[in-house]
């Protein structure tokens, strides 16, 4: 059986680094595909579609796919634009649906918003670089395991807002120093985690690097010397491949 998988995408990557990157959707499937490649006999038959709801496109019905992937966006869930009204509305079908919903990063964060939590600017200012990312006893009890026991894993950040209030019915899974909401999951279909597993430590430093004058100097330095740290990503990409097909 394939798995079709339905990437939402809520930004375009900067035209700077489009061309070395490629877009948002494109790094989420390399990352799925590469790991599911891994797994040899019981890798899964994966089939990805990108709407990009960023210009209101959507599939012509919601069971087109078997689950859907939301990108991240410099762009904020609280801002008024139409696009984002119509991404709420159909994260509340999706809930509503009860069908395989992953948000990553403005996809964590929107998911929130539409169904009844708080998204603000973090009061700690921007959240970049490698971030220790601290698994909840909930966590573990699910199936999400670490190597050797470890509760924690790093992921890669790029973000100023952040969940403040939880949807009703979530479940917290995962914070880091600054981020209290970091991952959560609602039900046995919905999962979204404020990092991006999908970032390559190349693409966060060119990102980084771009919008260095955003940030304030000890954030930038402390996000570029925290690059010298391994990532999980991948790991994360197992955990969404196995959401999926379960």
């Amino acid at each position: 059986m394939t798995i079709k998988i339905g990437i939402l995408r809520a930004d375009d990557v900067s035209l700077e680094l489009a061309p070395d990157f490629g877009e948002y959707p494109q790094m989420i499937e390399e990352l799925i595909v590469a790991v599911n490649l891994t797994r040899g006999a019981d890798a899964k038959r994966l089939q990805f579609t990108t709407y990009a709801v960023n210009r209101q496109q959507y599939p012509g019905h919601i069971d087109e796919v078997d689950a859907y992937i939301i990108t991240g966006s410099k762009s904020s869930v609280y801002d008024q634009e139409p696009w984002i009204a119509d991404l709420h509305r159909f994260v509340e079908a999706l809930h509503s649906n009860n069908k395989k919903t992953i948000g990553i990063c403005f996809g964590h964060q929107i998911i929130a918003s539409a169904l009844g939590g708080k998204v603000e600017k973090a009061a700690v200012g921007w959240g970049v670089g490698v971030k220790a990312t601290s698994l909840t006893k909930a966590a573990t009890d699910a199936g999400l395991k670490l190597d050797a026991g470890n509760r924690s894993l790093n992921l890669l950040y790029s973000h100023q807002d952040q969940v403040t209030l939880p949807a009703p019915g979530s479940t917290l899974l995962a914070s880091t120093d600054i981020c209290p909401v970091a991952m959560t999951a609602i039900g046995e279909h919905i999962l979204s985690f404020q990092g991006h597993p999908e970032f390559s430590h190349d693409y966060a430093e060119a990102l980084y690097r771009l919008r260095e004058k955003n940030y304030p100097p000890a954030i930038y330095k402390n996000a570029m010397v925290s690059l010298e740290q391994q990532e999980h990503g991948a790991l994360v990409a197992g955990w969404i491949i196995d959401f999926i097909a379960d």
